[in-house]
Order: structure tokens, then C-alpha cells, then sequence
């Protein structure tokens, strides 16, 4: 009878990660002064392996390696084994960007205390020609630069709100108000700093939601850094079957399933009833409006290497005609 793995049997050596050792309390430059560094971490790719191998058995090890096995678990979203990894990081960051960072609830966080002591001296600013402009059909986000010579004004005034509210804190503090009260006013561009321990499968979820290009743009440099700078040594069969089957992969519901099967057989007549059957299109004004999840799926199409034919189909007047209003 084969030997099976017993967890009664003496402890193997801990796994470590020597490209993450090489950069251990290493500060990785964010912003203009914002900064991200490992304090510590527990396991590496072999403690995932590990974990899994506990659960499925010892007979996997024969069949598959160490890689081809942490592949099969993130394409499967068995995400268990990745829990076994931990990572700490020490991040100074803008405040109005923590504030997005602290609502992923699955992490041990203690933060630099404004209570307790005086505010960290130092704001995040913005050169002249990287103010953004509102985005016109996403009401949380941006695209496009202003004129820099209007961001030439902006800044100056940036700059100038910070210095007073700066000025205004150390009064209150030298005044003898409690720290707890003269913090009340400082701008949100303000630094603080936290410690920030994760275990890898939240770490990844906060990584695919974070390095998306419609995530902020302060907070995607932190996770571009997280991500590329540290995760990369930490765990790169992890990383690498994460960047495969989450960050660079693409969802399809049930209706763009349909929708390409549609757009591959050209049936027009079956494309057209489909979307005003499901509510993915209107008329107003005689002009088709697409619902989100329609344009979003659209713009999947180039993805896949697809031909959008819809749009030419929705434009036609004897279509828009025929759509419900």
C-alpha cells in the first residue's frame, strides 16, 4: 500500500523566497513621496503547493509539478492553498487614496495615529500637467489632461491650501489644542502611514481590482508597484498564473455568450431580437442608445478579434425604427 502524507510527520524547513529577501525593508518610491516596503512575509509558490497537496494527496505530486498544480488551482478558483501565504507591507500613502485601500476588509491593518501624534509633514502634489479631466460617462472617474497652463494655476493653488492648512495645524498644536482636534482640517492629500498584513488570495483580489485601468490612477500606482516590484519575487508561479487567468483574462456572461455566437453565425435578424429582448438597446430621438453592459461587450469584441458588426446593424433608420423607445 502506498505511504500517504501525514500531517503528524516532522515539519518541513519554512519556505522562503530569496528574491524577496534580497529586498526586505527595501522602500519602492510611489508617487511623489509615498513609498511601499516588506517588513516580512510567511511562505513562497512551495507552501501553496504544500497546502494543496495535503488536501488533494500525495499521488499529485507524481502527476503534476509545482507549477502546472498553483495553475490549475487560480484557473479554478481554489484559492484556499494561497491563504497559507501572508505578506506585510509598511505604505505611506495619500490619505484620500487610503481611504479606497482600507474599504478591502480582509487585511490586519494599524495606521499611523493623528490622535496620538503630530501629522506626517508631507502632501501629495500635483504637477501642472497632470490634472484630469472628469470623465463624461463615468461619474468616478477620469480621462484626458487639462491645458497645463490652467494646471500651472491649479497647482499654485494646491500648493499654496496645503502651506495654510499646514500653518493652521502647527498654530492650533502650539496653541495647546489637543492633537486629537488640530488634525480636523488637514486636506486629504495629507500622508500617513500603516502597516498592512494580507494573505495572498485577498492580496491578489485587491491586485485585479486595483491594477484595472478604471481604478483610480494614485491607487493603481501602489498596486502596479505591489504587484510588479513585489508580488513578481515573492511568488512568481503564483503571479504568473494570476496575471493568465485574472488580471489579463475577460468575464463572458450568459448573454455575450450569445451575443458572439449571434455575431459569429451573421443571423442579423436573431442579433436584432435578441438585444431589444433583453433590453440592451433603445431609440430616443432616433438615435440608438446602447445599455451599458451592451457597450461593454463591445468593447470586448477587438479582444477577441472580432468583427463588430451591431453598431453598423443598429444605425440602419429602418432598425432604429423598430426599437422600443
Amino acid at each position: 500500500m502506498a505511504k500517504t502524507e501525514s500531517l503528524n510527520e516532522a515539519p518541513t524547513p519554512r519556505h522562503r523566497s530569496e528574491a524577496l529577501d534580497a529586498i526586505l525593508g527595501t522602500p519602492f518610491k510611489v508617487l511623489d513621496d509615498g513609498f511601499v516596503r516588506v517588513v516580512d512575509y510567511l511562505g513562497a509558490d512551495e507552501s501553496i503547493v504544500q497546502a494543496a497537496r495535503v488536501s488533494y494527496g500525495a499521488g499529485t505530486k507524481k502527476s503534476r509539478e509545482d507549477r502546472g498544480l498553483i495553475r490549475y488551482l487560480v484557473r479554478h478558483a481554489h484559492t484556499t492553498p494561497l491563504e497559507m501565504c501572508e505578506l506585510k507591507l509598511h505604505v505611506r500613502v495619500p490619505m484620500d487614496c487610503w481611504r479606497q485601500w482600507i474599504r478591502h476588509r480582509t487585511a490586519n491593518v494599524n495606521e499611523y495615529s493623528t490622535r496620538y501624534s503630530i501629522a506626517i509633514d508631507g502632501s501629495q502634489t500635483t504637477p501642472p500637467e497632470r490634472w484630469r479631466k472628469q470623465s463624461a460617462d463615468n461619474k468616478q472617474g477620469s480621462e484626458g489632461w487639462l491645458d497645463p497652463e490652467i494646471g500651472r494655476r491649479l497647482t499654485e493653488g494646491e500648493r499654496e491650501l496645503q502651506d495654510m492648512s499646514r500653518r493652521v495645524y502647527a498654530e492650533r498644536l502650539d496653541l495647546g489644542v489637543a492633537r486629537e482636534q488640530a488634525r480636523k482640517d488637514l486636506p486629504l492629500s495629507t500622508y500617513t502611514e500603516a502597516y498592512w498584513k494580507v494573505d495572498l488570495h485577498n492580496l491578489l483580489h485587491f491586485l485585479w481590482l486595483r491594477m484595472d485601468p478604471h481604478a483610480q490612477a494614485e491607487i493603481r500606482e501602489y498596486a502596479n508597484v505591489i504587484g510588479h516590484e513585489i508580488v513578481a519575487r515573492w511568488v512568481p508561479m503564483a503571479w504568473e498564473a494570476f496575471k493568465d487567468y485574472r488580471l489579463g483574462a475577460l468575464a463572458v456572461s450568459r448573454l455575450e455568450v450569445e451575443l458572439i455566437r449571434l455575431l459569429a453565425s451573421r443571423d442579423d435578424k436573431g442579433l436584432l431580437d435578441f438585444v431589444t429582448a433583453e433590453e440592451l438597446v433603445r431609440a430616443r430621438n432616433g438615435i440608438p442608445v446602447l445599455a451599458g453592459e451592451l457597450k461593454e461587450f463591445l468593447g470586448k469584441l477587438g479582444r477577441f478579434g472580432l468583427e463588430d458588426r451591431l453598431s453598423p446593424l443598429l444605425s440602419r433608420p429602418e432598425i432604429i425604427s423598430r426599437l422600443p423607445a
